[in-house]
């Protein structure tokens, strides 16, 4: 496993999106992410059908060091919730590009994907 697969956008804040087939997005945090948090414990998803902003919160994921709140990439509303997640939190640590996504959106604003780091931009950023 690679730890910036050069098929996603990163931002700032070490989530990733990832665009799927149906014009949906994934989005999870990043290895580097679950390797500073340590072993995740317990992560808190929206409901499906809320909407954010860019940037705003989305929801939570703790690990035995420390909680960390998850943002929004990009402006979308929440079709699905990995609900995995809820029995087997260390997903998140285990697979965080694969088994550990967090949430699907739905987005219009395809052009805030833009904003967004590649992976080599990312890499740069976190050393």
């Amino acid at each position: 496993m690679t730890d910036f697969p050069e098929n996603l956008k990163y931002t700032k804040d070490h989530e990733w999106l990832k665009k799927l087939d149906d014009g949906n997005f994934l989005v999870g945090i990043t290895h580097h992410a679950q390797d500073s948090l340590g072993d995740v414990t317990f992560v808190e998803l929206p409901e499906i059908g809320s909407s954010f902003m860019e940037n705003d919160v989305f929801g939570v994921v703790e690990s035995v060091k420390a909680a960390s709140d998850l943002f929004m990439p990009i402006e979308g509303e929440v079709v699905e919730c990995n609900e995995e997640l809820n029995d087997s939190p260390e997903k998140v640590n285990q697979d965080p590009y694969g088994d550990g996504w967090m949430i699907k959106i739905s987005s219009k604003n395809i052009s805030d994907m833009d904003k967004l780091m590649d992976s080599q931009t990312y890499q740069s950023e976190v050393g």
